[in-house]
């Protein structure tokens, strides 16, 4: 039903809400850097947002706030970014697919913007599964007033910190409306998704037109085309799921694919490349991302409010939650996973 959903236009209103165990984020007062909080503050509290959708290339996301808003807007080539708390916009001059790229692109990547709904958490998760995972339909549920099957996926695995995901499917539609994520040991959810108000119906078209208010300070910004995907993607703030394949399409080892090693290297080489990239180490919900130092975002590094929840280890500092490690090591390099800490110290050992 998920793989046949037809739904093409929306508007919502959509809660998450994340209970992981470490302090709320401020994303305003003193001592807190103007703009500096970001994606880091959707890992705790709860969070609203009213979202609308209109095919592949219109889409809107408001985020309320306390006493502000943000939103970001995506019509056609046209994506906007702003902030009511500081009147500050960016626009983004995007290049828009041809009908032959979209031709040539997978279907559900060509839907809709991806935005952090529901849908685009559940499209994660289950493109995810593997082995390690038991797929099974419970019972029934209701979800912003209308009915859904539910669908659990159960790890198959120790050592991950994740104790189950649930995802609600609209029963009439196919459409993910609700995801659930429970941490072991946890009574309450770890992290949530879900609509609180949905209409299928299309929105209003003058809802995709954006202006910059009077006296908004505006950033121009130009992004480069990506061969066969919707230039009109936008990064949403999503948890990580189990993946055994790095960024980059290498293997584990470092060696791509298809088995053959860039022009000038030999197998001897392949440890310097695995330590210049990307690493993966286990597989399913067991597995560790390592990146290399100087890859990781600069928010991850730098933020003062992501500082203040690291603890100290040995050889670095280390962020804890109900469902997500993350090891910061003092020469730089970066292992995340939804994995106890200790298993991300020794897949660092052992790189």
């Amino acid at each position: 039903m998920i793989a046949r959903t037809e739904v093409r236009a929306l508007s919502g209103t959509v809660v998450q809400t994340a209970e992981l165990g470490i302090p709320e984020v401020p994303t305003m007062g003193p001592g807190v850097v103007p703009g500096s909080a970001s994606a880091l503050e959707f890992l705790t509290g709860s969070h609203t947002a009213r979202v609308y959708v209109d095919g592949p290339f219109k889409a809107r996301l408001q985020v309320l706030d306390r006493m502000a808003e943000r939103d970001v807007v995506v019509n056609g080539g046209d994506v906007w970014f702003y902030n009511s708390a500081d009147n500050s916009a960016t626009h983004l001059a995007v290049p828009v697919p041809s009908a032959a790229d979209l031709k040539q692109a997978v279907p559900s990547k060509t839907v809709r913007p991806e935005m952090p709904t529901p849908e685009a958490m559940a499209g994660r998760f289950l493109a995810a599964i593997d082995p390690t995972t038991e797929v099974t339909v419970g019972e029934a549920s209701t979800v912003a007033g209308r009915s859904a099957y539910r669908l659990s996926l159960l790890p198959r695995s120790s050592e991950t910190l994740v104790d189950s995901v649930a995802i609600d499917v609209d029963s009439e539609t196919g459409l993910p409306v609700g995801v659930e994520v429970r941490a072991k040991g946890q009574p309450e959810a770890a992290y949530s998704l879900k609509y609180t108000e949905l209409n299928l119906s299309t929105p209003d078209a003058g809802l995709f037109d954006f202006t910059p208010p009077p006296g908004a300070s505006v950033t121009e910004k130009a992004v480069p085309a990506t061969p066969g995907t919707p230039a009109t993607t936008v990064p949403e703030p999503t948890m990580p799921v189990p993946d055994g394949t790095p960024p980059d399409g290498t293997t584990p080892d470092g060696t791509p694919p298809d088995g053959t090693l860039p022009d000038g290297t030999t197998p001897q080489d392949l440890p310097l490349l695995r330590h210049n990239g990307p690493s993966v180490s286990g597989s399913g919900w067991d597995t560790v991302l390592g990146l290399p130092a100087g890859s990781a975002p600069a928010e991850l590094t730098t933020n003062p409010q992501f500082a203040q929840a690291l603890q100290p280890v040995p050889g670095g500092r280390a962020l804890t939650t109900s469902l997500l490690s993350v090891l910061i090591l003092d020469d730089g390099r970066i292992y995340v996973g939804m994995v106890p800490l200790d298993r991300l110290q020794s897949a660092a050992l052992a790189s």
